[in-house]
């Protein structure tokens, strides 16, 4: 009876963790989940406002909010390229590497545009606009060039391999279709033509074939048979048979 109460006791405590974890994991995804939507949405609204900016604003300022915004949105989709692409190919690793080692200067950059959206000296953001150009150009063109590096990738994969189903299907659609080969050609028999009105002979021709012969062709002997012999002088007569 001890033993009964022990075994169920532990069983309890058993389950009691079990959903103790289980409520840990769930509250934790669930948190996970709310800080990506939330970070999703922070995102979006400082890319709408960039761009309200940008549009807006004129000068220095106007340029410096479509710089940043032209640096996040390049960083953005190299960083879903890469991502959505090392699932499948592991040779993207490094790839993935490099784009996180040009991701730090990226964000080196939009933090240092970011806090000159409120410098009030316009000469300082005339003077340091042309720094601020090339340094976006670099690093925007390198996360282009990755992006664009993995894309051609993937599609010369996909297009290796459709080549390669479209040979296997052409193989399969000839199997399957095997009735539609030309079989040799037997030449059909011809009815022999019909004799003229006017002709002599009555008889029909038939087109020769090996080994035939024609109607009127006459058939030789196996064995030619002897002729006559000649009789010369000095041959005695042949003697007449006795009569009695």
């Amino acid at each position: 009876m001890e033993a009964v109460i022990t075994v169920v006791a532990l069983l309890f405590v058993l389950f009691l963790a079990l959903g103790a974890y289980a409520t840990v994991k769930a509250i934790g995804a669930a948190k996970r989940g709310v800080d990506r939507t939330i970070t999703q949405a922070r995102r979006t609204v400082e890319d709408h406002t960039l761009r309200a900016k940008s549009f807006a604003q004129l000068g220095p300022a106007g340029e410096i909010a479509q710089l940043r915004l032209k640096l996040r949105t390049s960083m953005r989709a190299t960083q879903d390229a890469l991502h959505a692409g090392v699932a499948e190919d592991e040779s993207l690793k490094e790839s993935l590497g490099l784009f996180q080692r040009l991701s730090a200067h990226g964000r080196e950059l939009d933090d240092e545009l970011k806090r000159l959206e409120s410098e009030p000296d316009r000469a300082t953001l005339t003077e340091r606009l042309p720094s601020l150009r090339e340094r976006t150009e670099r690093i925007t063109g390198s996360a282009d060039s990755l992006r664009w590096a993995a894309r051609d990738r993937a599609h010369r994969f996909a297009d290796d391999d459709l080549d390669s189903l479209s040979a296997q299907i052409d193989v399969e659609t000839g199997a399957l279709r095997h009735w539609t080969t030309p079989e040799s050609a037997q030449t059909p028999h011809s009815w022999p033509e019909a004799p003229a009105a006017d002709s002599p002979a009555a008889g029909q021709t038939w087109p020769e074939t090996p080994g035939a012969r024609t109607a009127e062709e006459p058939t030789q002997a196996a064995i030619t048979p002897p002729g006559a012999r000649p009789t010369y002088p000095w041959q005695k007569k042949p003697r007449p048979e006795s009569t009695t």
